[in-house]
């Protein structure tokens, strides 16, 4: 079976302790946000920081309130970004995860263009930049650990374990508390469906998530890859190839400073 995470926006603080939790075990810096110059919450994924927390004022039926939610890559079990990639340097697993392994990415990008949640971020600030996303800590999982934002979460609103019966649990919450939840389980079909499960008090529009049917988006990469099959291999190709050629003179540079350090 598949596993996943419920995620409940209704017991989120906007604490950001999975943010925190998830840069300690990648060992990820803070960041400097552009319009202040220190370390804040970043408005978005990046090459330094896999999850988020969103800050979302609402006016929902009459009331005002915060919304915190936590985002990150949603884990698609049809991906679009693995159907995208010219290299199989992402790969869907049967466990849940979509892993990626940087030893095959040339840096193309075309899982960028291809995600509907815009979530791959790419390493604009190194020379050798690649792809950089959440991948719902399949090396702890591979321990039998739960994701580290999941264990880190003070409230309770990351549920981790397998899908079939998260969702069977978000059914029970919201039938339990129906003036508590909207009846939308956001994840559950958007796509084909997701590895990331939403459960919210407003409406997932409201919030920034973006409104998405059940078709299964890598019909649309595989119909645009297949429509320039020598444009795209030639991309893929002359990107390979001008990462290999930067690699390697980095590599040399490294050896040579480090040869002139041991003969100094």
């Amino acid at each position: 079976m598949s596993k996943a995470m419920l995620i409940d926006l209704t017991k989120c603080t906007g604490c950001r302790g999975c943010q925190a939790a998830c840069k300690q075990w990648y060992n990820l810096p803070a960041e400097t946000t552009h319009n202040t110059g220190s370390y804040q919450n970043p408005p978005q994924t990046s090459g330094k920081t896999r999850t988020i927390i969103t800050f979302n004022e609402v006016d929902y039926q009459g009331k005002f309130a915060w919304v915190f939610a936590k985002r990150q890559c949603m884990h698609c079990e049809h991906p679009a970004c693995v159907s995208a990639c010219t290299v199989g340097a992402l790969q869907k697993t049967s466990d849940g995860p979509v892993i990626y392994d940087d030893k095959k990415c040339i840096g193309c990008r075309y899982c960028q263009y291809a995600c509907p949640f815009d979530v791959p971020k790419f390493e604009w600030e190194k020379s050798l930049g690649l792809i950089v996303k959440c991948d719902m800590c399949v090396d702890r999982q591979a321990q039998g650990m739960e994701p580290s934002c999941a264990k880190a979460c003070p409230t309770g609103a990351i549920t981790f374990g397998e899908r079939d019966d998260l969702i069977a649990d978000a059914r029970t919450r919201m039938a339990a508390h129906p003036d508590k939840y909207v009846d939308h389980i956001y994840g559950e079909n958007e796509v084909g469906g997701t590895s990331k499960l939403y459960m919210s008090a407003v409406p997932f529009s409201l919030i920034g998530f973006p409104e998405l049917g059940p078709e299964e988006i890598p019909r649309y990469a595989e119909a645009v890859m297949k429509q320039t099959p020598t444009v795209a291999i030639g991309m893929a190709a002359a990107a390979s190839g001008l990462f290999w050629i930067l690699k390697r003179r980095q590599d040399n540079m490294v050896s040579t400073i480090e040869k002139e350090e041991v003969e100094g």
